[in-house]
C-alpha cells in the first residue's frame, strides 16, 4: 500500500509525505517502544499515541517507513526533523489506536 492512500481515513494529515514510491505491506500497533522493536515489520507502517522523535528512532532500526500518530497528538518540531532526515512519513488521525488500526487494515486489504 502506497502511504499516502492514509489520506483516505476521514481528518488525517500527512505532516511528511513518504519518499516517492514507499509502499507498506504491513502495519504494526503500539505504544511500547521496546515492543515495536521487538515485533514490527519492516517495511511497515506504525500506528502509535508516541509523539516524539524516540518513535522515529526505533521506525529507523527496525525499518519502517511510516508512522500514523493517533488522536491528534502534536507533533514536535524535533519529531517532524528526525523523520526528515531519516525520509520515514508522518501522518497524524484523529482517531484513536484501534479505529486507526481498522483502518489501516480496511486499506491494507484493499486494491
Amino acid at each position: 500500500m502506497k502511504l499516502d492512500r492514509l489520506l483516505e481515513i476521514p481528518g488525517t494529515e500527512c505532516l511528511l509525505p513518504a519518499p516517492a514510491g514507499t509502499e507498506v505491506s504491513a502495519a504494526f500497533t503500539s505504544d511500547l517502544l521496546s515492543d515495536v522493536m521487538a515485533h514490527a515489520a519492516e517495511n511497515s507502517l506504525l500506528i502509535t499515541i508516541q509523539a516524539h522523535q524516540n518513535a522515529v528512532a526505533v521506525a529507523t532500526l527496525v525499518g519502517i517507513r511510516g508512522i500514523l500518530v493517533c488522536s491528534f497528538r502534536p507533533v514536535p518540531a524535533d519529531m517532524l526533523e528526525a523523520a526528515r532526515r531519516e525520509s520515514i512519513a508522518l501522518f497524524r488521525t484523529p482517531l484513536n489506536q484501534f479505529d486507526a488500526s481498522v483502518a489501516v487494515h480496511r486499506l491494507l486489504s484493499s486494491p
